[in-house]
């Protein structure tokens, strides 16, 4: 309990004082997990359309098979990912393990089956028949599509934010991939692991509450926007 009350008040004081390396490390995980989130909402959403209001062949295999990667290992995508940009990987002339650019892959192969998952989920519980309503009162597709995604914006939010929280507390495929160097690849969950091999259990809970206090603010605002106007 000491140590919990100790992490408290470390976190206040290295926020009050405004430690460069702190912030440093925090706006380095706010932008990382934030760009990877983007990526897997673009991607995440875009596909889950598709999937969702289309008919296909072997359509529940691709659905078994998104739903399977929502619960991808973080590791299993840090081994692959390490692979793939590895030196003598496909993609090792691109230079970028071990750096920020390695870590947002990895956390954007992360959230984007999370968050295609559950958009797919949002739109097939959407009414049957309102896709042929939209379209029988002279609305485009793409109006159609606009139409729809309004409609399920609730959850379509929900997956926004179960996809920034699934990659904003990750460690195992941003210690792979980005190699927790200092001052350039280390984030808030790999500094808090190595304080706590280090014994640092004062600093370890500091960085804990702090990355909590983020985790809280961001999901804050999404909330804000998701129930800024509710279905009546």
């Amino acid at each position: 309990m000491d140590l919990i009350l100790e992490g408290i008040v470390t976190a206040f004081q290295l926020l009050w004082a405004l430690d460069p390396e702190v912030l440093g490390i925090t706006w380095l995980s706010l932008k990382v997990s934030g760009l990877a989130t983007i990526i897997s909402v673009v991607i995440g959403i875009s596909v889950g359309m598709i999937v969702a209001l289309t008919r296909f062949p072997g359509k529940k295999f691709v659905v078994s098979v998104v739903n399977t990667g929502m619960g991808l290992p973080p590791v299993v995508v840090g081994l692959f990912v390490t692979v793939f940009l590895w030196r003598n990987g496909p993609f090792g002339f691109l230079d970028i393990l071990y750096t920020p650019t390695a870590i947002i892959i990895a956390q954007a192969v992360i959230a984007t089956p999370i968050v295609m998952g559950i958009s797919i989920a949002a739109l097939q519980n959407l009414p049957s028949k309102l896709r042929l309503q939209i379209l029988s009162l002279g609305a485009t597709r793409l109006q159609m599509v606009g139409i729809l995604v309004r409609e399920a914006r609730l959850p379509l939010m929900a997956a926004v934010m179960a996809g920034f929280g699934g990659v904003i507390s990750e460690v195992g495929a941003s210690i792979m991939v980005g190699g927790n160097i200092k001052g350039y690849s280390r984030v808030l969950t790999t500094a808090t692991v190595m304080e706590t091999g280090k014994g640092e259990f004062a600093v370890a809970f500091a960085l804990s509450i702090i990355l909590l206090m983020l985790v809280f603010f961001v999901n804050y605002l999404f909330t804000l926007i998701q129930q800024r106007e509710r279905p009546r």
